[in-house]
């Protein structure tokens, strides 16, 4: 019996040493096979192939942290392909093994909470039962772990387990050496195509595509979702960067100072945020305007060759976890070698857009501009130059000036070698020229063009002005009018120059007491005080759509009605001689104050058939008005005198009022040169409450007044008009009156019918 047990327990030792002979023997064929192997990839694969060959599974596989985005990842070759396959390292049983160090038996994989189910269903694989164990260096390093899935007998056991841990060691180490000489590899790699990248990058020109390049790039390197380059615009102090949409390029505009890039920016210090939403500076109204959820940030200063800072790169989203150290340093180095192509770049748009923009004002311009360079050979010409010549642009570029200004035109040619010679401006106005037979007046100006440095002679331009008929007409309408009414009638192509008979209001003004203003300011001042009396007063009538006929020295003869009718031109005309007398009011008030004489107006307004039209030579014409009408404006602005009245307007205007007004019927009157009377109303609505206290009380008095005056009731008519200088003793027509009564009461007539004669102008 002792000898049967002798017996068994030997045969027993000699099982388990024949089976700790076959592990090792196990163990060293895997380190050989391992280590005959040149790539990672190759030790992967034979690493899973002997696997799971010797635990007995269906399926197995090899997973290598990856310490950059704390990812577990596997390779799995696919025909001459190899595809790498990644999971978070805390994910399923996998990431639990290596998160935890300790190897792992699961015999029910579906009841497992650990067990990440997910896979199975992207893959229609069915996954029962699992073995992992973790991959360790000799130091003691987790560096991940092998799995095998679904054992085909039985169950995995205790000793699969130590198999596979025993395994693992054993490749641990030519798993690190290759992972050490791949890491080498694809920094050797990655260093070549920066080289390359960086060359293609630097040899872009264009900023739109140079932007695009190196935020894709950047978006490559960083391994993240997004990235955008901002470049600083001086001249606005924003940030802009360029993104392609759809068919165009679309501009995106902030202020230097603003956001996370405008902190980077105006420090010039780089930013990490690892969790955009936790830090301060993060605002996520852009998240929430585009729907897009920002999780961390990375952004650096772009700095060119002498240290300035000239915009950013931001970054967003670092795929499996957030941007390291090691990114910061990528970044910087990328955006340092590509500064200079971006400073580049960004002055060759800023020289093209001021191409573009010099070359679109020269093709907006009605006047003709040709250059000549420094032999006398035409450069360029716009597209009024090519019309005014009547040449194709391809015809004349390159060919000598003297070809086209030739003949009738030499005059042209001639200016062009005078200012050659002398480097001095010349001018000719109003002369004929001839190009393809067709005749046009000009005017030419030629000048020299010098270098930004003034020393060096680059040729010459030649600007030439169209004013044949229709700018000559334009130029005339624009002298009377606002310039958008000229344009307007214009475009209505009507003969407006022309003699036409129309009815129209007339207005006459003109300064009270002119002889004396002058001989206090002397020429210069005087000069200097109509040109700022005629600037407020003309823009009262343009400002009503009047048209300024001319200045009579100190005079202003305006038209309401001409050239073109509004339907109430009469109350234009009055309430442009309200404004006028308000607007000098203001003007009087600082005068005074400035210790000044005030300056003071009457006007005149007349309603009447008119003649109108541009009177002249042919190339010095002046559009006036002419007729009966405009004599007697003219009268009225002159009886404001007698009337003590600063704005007197006629029964003809009066009646044609649609308007309602302060107005009183002050006469009816004869003016000299004719012989039938017209009714005279002074217009008040000038005045305030203080300059003419109980207004309405003087006018009802006054006329009252009137009416005794006209029925020759002299001591009545005094009684109402003394009633109204008791109610304002500042009256002064009504004390005119008051001396017309007594005149007529010392004088009396038979013939008296109310109406007073005006002997003077």
């Amino acid at each position: 019996m002792r000898r049967l047990r002798r017996s068994q327990t030997k045969a027993m030792s000699e099982e388990a040493l024949k089976k700790q002979l076959d592990r090792a023997e196990l163990l060293l064929s895997v380190s050989r096979a391992v280590s005959a192997l040149a790539t990672l990839d190759e030790v992967l694969e034979k690493i899973v192939e002997i696997t799971v060959s010797e635990i007995s599974a269906e399926r197995g596989s090899l997973f290598l942290n990856d310490a950059e985005t704390n990812e577990l990842y596997s390779r799995v070759a696919q025909g001459v392909r190899i595809r790498e396959i990644r999971i978070h390292n805390d994910s399923g049983i996998a990431g639990n093994v290596f998160r935890t160090g300790q190897g792992l038996i699961v015999h029910d994989a579906s009841a497992d909470e650990r067990f990440d189910a997910d896979v199975d269903k992207r893959t229609g694989y069915t996954t029962k039962n699992i073995l992992c164990v973790p991959v360790r260096t000799v130091s003691g390093q987790v560096i991940g772990v092998i799995q095998t899935l679904n054992k085909i007998s039985g169950k995995f056991t205790e000793d699969d387990l130590l198999l596979l841990e025993a395994m693992a060691a054993q490749t641990a180490v030519a798993l690190q050496s290759n992972l050490q000489v791949e890491r080498m590899e694809k920094a050797r790699l990655q260093e070549i195509e920066f080289l390359k990248l960086v060359s293609d990058v630097s040899g872009e020109i264009e900023l739109d595509k140079l932007l695009a390049k190196v935020m894709n790039e950047a978006t490559r390197i960083l391994r993240c979702e997004r990235s955008t380059l901002f470049l600083n615009d001086d001249r606005t102090n924003q940030l802009f960067s360029r993104i392609a949409m759809g068919t165009g390029v679309n501009e995106i505009r902030l202020p230097n100072h603003v956001g996370i890039a405008g902190a980077v920016y105006t420090s010039g210090q780089t930013i990490n945020i690892p969790h955009a939403y936790a830090d301060l500076r993060f605002n996520p109204s852009f998240d929430k305007q585009t729907g897009y959820f920002t999780r961390s940030i990375l952004c650096v200063p772009v700095a060119n060759k002498a240290g300035k800072v000239i915009g950013v790169t931001q970054t967003l989203n670092k795929r499996g976890g957030a941007f390291t150290a090691e990114d910061e340093q990528r970044l910087k180095a990328f955006t340092a070698q590509v500064a200079i192509a971006l400073e580049n770049a960004k002055l060759f748009d800023e020289v093209q857009n001021m191409k573009n923009y010099a070359e679109g004002m020269l093709e907006s311009m009605s006047n003709g501009v040709i250059t000549l360079d420094d032999t006398g050979k035409i450069a360029t010409c716009n597209a009024a130059g090519c019309r005014i010549m009547g040449v194709v642009l391809g015809d004349i570029v390159g060919h000598k000036a003297e070809e086209y200004f030739a003949g009738d035109n030499s005059w042209i040619y001639e200016k062009i070698q005078t200012v050659h010679d002398s480097q001095k401006p010349e001018m000719t106005m109003d002369r004929p020229v001839t190009f393809r037979g067709q005749t046009q007046s000009i005017n030419a100006t030629v000048l020299p063009l010098i270098s930004v440095e003034k020393k060096k002679t680059l040729g010459t331009l030649i600007m030439i002005e169209d004013i044949s008929s229709e700018k000559r007409m334009k130029s005339t309408m624009a002298r009377y009018m606002d310039p958008a009414l000229s344009d307007k009638l214009m475009a209505g192509g009507v003969d407006l120059l022309g003699g036409r008979e129309t009815t129209a209001t007339v207005l006459f003004s003109d300064i009270r007491g002119f002889t004396p203003l002058t001989e206090s300011l002397g020429a210069t001042g005087t000069v200097g005080l109509l040109n700022e009396y005629f600037t407020l007063m003309v823009n009262c009538i343009v400002k009503e759509g009047g048209m300024l006929d001319k200045y009579i020295g100190d005079a202003i003869m305006a038209a309401f009605g001409v050239p073109v009718e509004h339907g109430d031109d009469e109350d234009r005309a009055l309430r442009c001689s309200i404004d006028m007398l308000k607007t000098l009011q203001d003007w009087n008030s600082q005068r005074q104050a400035e210790g000044k004489l005030p300056v003071l107006i009457g006007i005149g307004l007349n309603t009447d058939h008119i003649v109108s039209g541009n009177i002249g030579s042919p190339t010095r014409m002046n559009y006036t008005l002419i007729g009966d009408g405009v004599n007697l404006a003219s009268r009225l602005e002159s009886a404001c005198k007698q009337y003590a009245a600063n704005l007197l307007i006629s029964e003809y205007t009066f009646k044609k009022l649609k308007g309602t007004y302060r107005t009183r019927d002050i006469d009816e009157v004869i003016v000299k040169g004719k012989t039938e009377p017209v009714r005279v109303y002074e217009v008040l609505d000038y005045h305030s409450d203080q300059a003419f206290p109980n207004l309405m009380e003087v006018v009802g008095h006054f006329r009252e007044g009137r009416k005794h005056f006209s029925a020759g009731s002299w001591d009545n008519a005094t009684k109402a008009f003394q009633q109204a200088l008791a109610a304002h003793p500042a009256d002064k027509l009504s004390s005119i009156y008051i001396e017309r009564c007594e005149y007529m009461k010392a004088n009396p007539t038979d013939h008296w019918d109310g109406v007073w004669k005006l002997d003077s102008k």
